[in-house]
């Protein structure tokens, strides 16, 4: 059976970015695709209840469909020796980790603009630097943070782990670049 070409439309997102609340943490696995992060979404969400984090969505009808979480205010020893060899004193950092935006909705600027309003809470937050990493292996995301103008500063091997949903200690080697910008 031929049925020719079919028809096309263009969709038209209204995407609201906002904080999580304990309704997403769910939704944030994505349909399983993360489920193996629950517990680091429920810890990330108790960080945010106490003031150290920010769980930033990228949010459409009621569904996360992009995020960026926020380490606020941190003053790393590591990064202000490697940083602060002018003897300044140490500046606020804010971090920024695990931005990620559904798959199908990619290349629509909803990380660029995640990572824009993630910087803005930083500044409301006292921070006057943003830090992020990059795996090594992501040249998407390299390009992505170098026309933000964050740079590289140093590399890191990328080592740290996390208990899945199952109660079982995941290790990661994810080597990386760790890159920065001022506020």
């Amino acid at each position: 059976m031929d049925v020719g070409e079919l028809p096309r439309f263009r969709l038209d997102l209204d995407v609201q970015f906002r904080i999580a609340e304990e309704s997403d943490l769910e939704k944030l696995e994505w349909y399983g695709q993360y489920t193996h992060f629950r517990n680091l979404f429920r810890l990330t969400y108790e960080g945010q209840l106490r003031g150290e984090r920010l769980m930033l969505l990228a949010d459409t009808n009621g569904f996360p469909v992009g995020q960026v979480f926020i380490l606020l205010n941190q003053r790393i020893n590591l990064w202000q020796s490697v940083l602060n060899r002018s003897g300044n004193p140490p500046q606020q950092r804010g971090y920024l980790y695990a931005l990620r935006v559904m798959d199908h909705l990619q290349g629509q600027g909803i990380g660029t603009r995640l990572i824009l309003e993630a910087e803005r809470l930083m500044v409301e937050n006292g921070s006057s630097w943003s830090t992020i990493s990059v795996a090594k292996d992501n040249p998407r995301a390299m390009q992505l943070y170098s026309r933000l103008d964050y740079d590289v500063y140093m590399e890191d091997e990328g080592r740290w782990s996390y208990v899945d949903h199952t109660g079982k200690t995941i290790n990661v080697h994810e080597p990386c670049y760790m890159m920065e910008k001022r506020l």
